[in-house]
């Protein structure tokens, strides 16, 4: 089964870039790419909103799970059908499963007005929990120079 990095190295291929002009043209350092592809870090969310945003067309679920196909409204059947995941053949393991929104799409008012629900169409209750912290208080402060020497200070109790 295919990884992300390889679904980012195909898109990298099918866009005819190099390592370089690529990290360049979706604007991520060339070193967190090279990271990725030599598995020494992950995709992080910051990736994919980068190869989204300068590529419309990007199927975030192939690139993400590897359904479907690599862009939106390919002549190879088009985006994915509900359930069908390449990797077990087109059957997916849970009939009637939630399908997970497309988050990247930029589809305009997609959850405006959306009550979010919790199982069985009870709605989700959000609390927010504020934690006291004592207060910090500084315990030295550095200044560094051009000529790569620093000075510390540290506050008199």
């Amino acid at each position: 089964m295919a990884d992300m990095k390889d679904r980012i190295r195909q898109i990298m291929e099918a866009q005819h870039m190099s390592q370089q002009t690529f990290a360049n043209f979706i604007g991520i350092n060339a070193a967190s790419l090279s990271s990725i592809f030599n598995d020494r870090t992950r995709p992080t969310l910051n990736t994919v909103e980068a190869l989204k945003s300068k590529i419309p067309n990007l199927n975030v679920d192939w690139l993400i799970f590897g359904r479907g196909t690599m862009f939106i409204g390919d002549g190879n059947g088009g985006d994915q059908q509900p359930g069908g995941d390449v990797a077990d053949g087109g059957q997916s393991s849970l009939q009637g499963e939630a399908q997970m929104p497309d988050l990247f799409s930029g589809g305009g008012d997609a959850g405006v007005g959306h009550q979010p629900t919790a199982g069985y169409g009870s709605p989700v209750r959000t609390e927010v929990k504020f934690v006291e912290r004592p207060r910090r208080q500084i315990t030295e402060i550095r200044v560094f120079f051009d000529d790569q020497t620093y000075e510390s200070f540290v506050p008199r109790k």
